[in-house]
């Protein structure tokens, strides 16, 4: 039996264009091509692997040549008008050469000589050049047929000279009918469940389905069960995969850790089972609507159970769920501990949170966002009033002659109240009453806290000890019964007073009495930078003042409306100052040193007359 038996790959390798299945654009092209004598001097056919290229390139050189169906298709090749060459293992210039000394001998019996090339994208760049010109101007009697899976390693020279046809993958219907007809002929009982995971995992190629088909038929015999075909092809069966979406949907990941152990005892593989479980997903998916059935690849059986498993899971969910299983694929090749991460990935998708109570969830927080609104709009209104009813309570102190005065009175009545009383003594003749010890402990103004006024430096400017004293007496101000009751504040000092016409001259005598004034009521910095200012000139009520350095500028800016006001009492005039930097300090900064070298030089003539005499020279 082993010497006649054959595979079904070659057993069954089609004869005619009838045979060929789902390319029936190639087929017919080429018919119709060979009835009106037009047929081309090199053909393309492109495509993947398994959908009949090479079957193509044989059928087409058996009928031009009109060769008996007799004559197997692998024995074409040793008639003389169709040579046959692999172009994997014979690649180079020289098998080339030998190719186009066999083209120049024309046919010994038929009408064209026929070369095959397959995976002619093997060739070299120097092989394909050297076809070039045989390619494009081949004789009459031959004809050129190329076969590759990758048609854009080939030079793009190469295409343009052939006709290109590209070959699609088979569908998994037409592979069932042609399996199932095999099937029928080798008196095969398989059921139909088994025909479609024998063409799924064949992935659109007819001749990987008739490998997996005998495989089948060596392990079951001539009787194919759906479990059994499962263990031999080590495919993840569709039971398998809806378990896991049941512990999906009930969250059991107790159940779904013990699958994962079963099918690793069992030695399915993690990608493939993943790549089962895609799949698995895609269809659930496309099963939420019935008129896209269509693209869901199973029996009739199987896609009434995808469409009642799909109702559980949300759209949502399940691309999620894709997007989980998609990511863990590209982890796991490069997983020092595969088994691990592949548990970690099926217990996301157990624990994932449906988009339902999410959905409601959000729905919740909006709700309580819109209300925490309101709350809080009330909160504050309650805690308003709260402070409006705690000042309109009253309490009452005992006064010097036994009234009680109210104390939520505003603060004017409370000032005019005193006034009052005191007008309607001195009406009557008497003398307003000195507020007793307690009252004027209260009303006294606290001590003054003495502080060093030398490095007193504020952010953002600098306090004094001038700056305070007008804060306390706007304070003081702003309090009407505190000022009345407080001692009354030191006379200020007496402004001088300015002459008729105020000049330059007039202001650079006071200008020491003014720096004089500064020490007791400005930091001792701030007077520091003053005694290094430069009275430039006056213009009108405009002096300008020239300082060397750009901290002692931002002081002076900072300090400018009391500086001016000090000044006022030394000259007997508010003088507006315009505060600049001098040029000359700012120029020696960017100076470089051999440049301020110079300029000693220029300056001083003894320290030229030495550098002119000893040469002397810089050391830095």
């Amino acid at each position: 039996m082993s010497e006649t038996y054959r595979a079904l790959t070659r057993k069954y390798r089609p004869h005619t264009f009838d045979d060929i299945v789902s390319q029936e654009h190639v087929s017919n092209t080429i018919k119709n091509a060979i009835k009106q004598n037009r047929l081309s001097h090199a053909y393309m056919f492109c495509g993947p692997r398994g959908v009949g290229k090479t079957t193509m390139a044989r059928v087409l050189a058996r009928t031009i040549n009109e060769i008996d169906t007799s004559i197997d298709g692998e024995s074409l090749n040793q008639t003389l008008n169709i040579v046959e060459m692999d172009a994997a293992s014979n690649n180079k210039v020289d098998d080339v050469h030998h190719l186009r000394e066999s083209v120049r001998i024309p046919p010994q019996n038929g009408r064209y000589k026929v070369f095959i090339v397959d995976e002619v994208h093997m060739l070299s760049k120097a092989a394909f050049n050297a076809l070039l010109k045989t390619l494009e101007e081949p004789p009459e009697h031959a004809i050129f047929i190329f076969a590759t899976t990758e048609p854009h390693k080939v030079l793009p020279t190469i295409l343009s000279r052939v006709q290109r046809f590209d070959f699609k993958r088979i569908s998994v219907d037409e592979i069932v009918q042609r399996l199932r007809k095999i099937s029928l002929d080798e008196d095969i009982s398989i059921d139909e469940e088994s025909l479609h995971v024998i063409a799924k995992k064949a992935d659109g190629a007819l001749r990987d389905a008739l490998g997996l088909m005998d495989q089948a038929i060596a392990f079951c015999g001539d009787t194919i069960t759906y479990d059994e075909l499962l263990q031999a092809l080590n495919v993840v069966g569709t039971d398998r995969l809806f378990q896991f979406m049941n512990c999906v949907k009930q969250h059991d990941a107790d159940k779904g850790l013990e699958l994962i152990n079963t099918l690793l005892q069992e030695g399915y593989d993690i990608q493939e089972y993943l790549i089962g479980l895609t799949e698995h997903l895609r269809n659930l998916y496309i099963a939420h609507h019935s008129e896209q059935l269509y693209l869901v690849e199973a029996s009739e059986e199987t896609k009434k159970r995808y469409q009642q498993t799909a109702k559980d899971f949300s759209r949502d969910d399940l691309m999620r769920m894709l997007h989980i299983i998609s990511e863990a694929q590209i982890k796991l090749k490069d997983a020092s501990q595969p088994r691990i991460q592949f548990e970690i990935t099926l217990l996301k998708l157990i624990h994932m949170e449906r988009s339902v109570q999410l959905s409601e969830l959000l729905a919740g927080l909006e709700e309580l966002k819109k209300n925490s609104g309101n709350f809080v709009s009330t909160s504050q209104n309650g805690s308003t009033q709260k402070e409006t009813d705690s000042e309109a309570e009253t309490t009452s102190e005992p006064s010097s002659n036994g009234h009680q005065v109210k104390q939520s009175e505003s603060q004017n009545q409370e000032t005019e109240e005193p006034d009052n009383e005191a007008v309607k003594k001195t009406e009557i003749g008497q003398e307003p009453e000195e507020e007793s010890e307690a009252e004027e402990a209260d009303h006294e103004e606290p001590e003054a806290i003495e502080e060093d006024d030398d490095f007193d430096i504020g952010t953002p400017a600098l306090m004094t000890s001038l700056s305070r004293k007008t804060a306390a007496a706007s304070r003081k101000t702003s309090n009407p019964s505190e000022a009345a009751t407080s001692p009354a504040p030191s006379s200020p000092k007496k402004t001088k007073k300015a002459p008729e016409k105020l000049t330059l001259e007039y202001v650079q005598n006071s200008w020491t009495e003014y720096l004089d004034s500064l020490k007791g009521d400005f930091p001792m910095l701030l007077h520091l930078q003053m005694e290094r200012v430069k009275v430039v000139k006056l213009k009108g009520s405009e002096l300008f003042l020239e300082c060397d350095n750009q901290f002692a500028h931002k002081m002076l800016d900072e300090q400018k409306s009391e500086l001016q006001k000090k000044l006022k009492e030394c000259v007997g005039a508010l003088l507006r100052f315009n505060v600049t930097v001098g040029e000359q300090q700012e120029r020696e900064k960017t100076m470089s040193v051999y440049e301020r070298f110079k300029q000693i030089q220029q300056k001083d003539p003894i320290i030229r007359d030495i550098v002119e005499i000893f040469g002397a020279e810089l050391e830095y």
